[in-house]
């Protein structure tokens, strides 16, 4: 699978573009580093991480509804095997 689209339940408009789905690619070790690199707490690394894979800002996941970031959250873990040390 290189990737998955998300349909957000509430869609989400953030400097004039309205979001109404996002499509988050297949993560590389690259992008985990790089979110770290950033700094902040694990809620801004992820939101880094995330916002990069769907290929929009950072300010995009904040907006999200609490559900649909839910769904984000279950489309990254997706990736990974039932089993993985990423999935506990």
């Amino acid at each position: 699978m290189d990737g998955t689209t998300i349909t957000l339940q509430y869609p989400v408009t953030v400097d004039g573009t309205t979001h109404t789905t996002l499509t988050m690619r297949r993560p590389k070790v690259r992008d985990e580093r790089d979110a770290r690199r950033g700094g902040g707490d694990v809620v801004d690394q992820e939101l880094r991480l995330f916002g990069n894979l769907c290929e929009v800002a950072p300010s995009v996941m904040e907006d999200l509804d609490a559900a649909d970031y839910d769904r984000i959250q279950d489309a990254y873990f997706d990736f990974f095997p039932e089993g993985s040390r990423r999935r506990t």
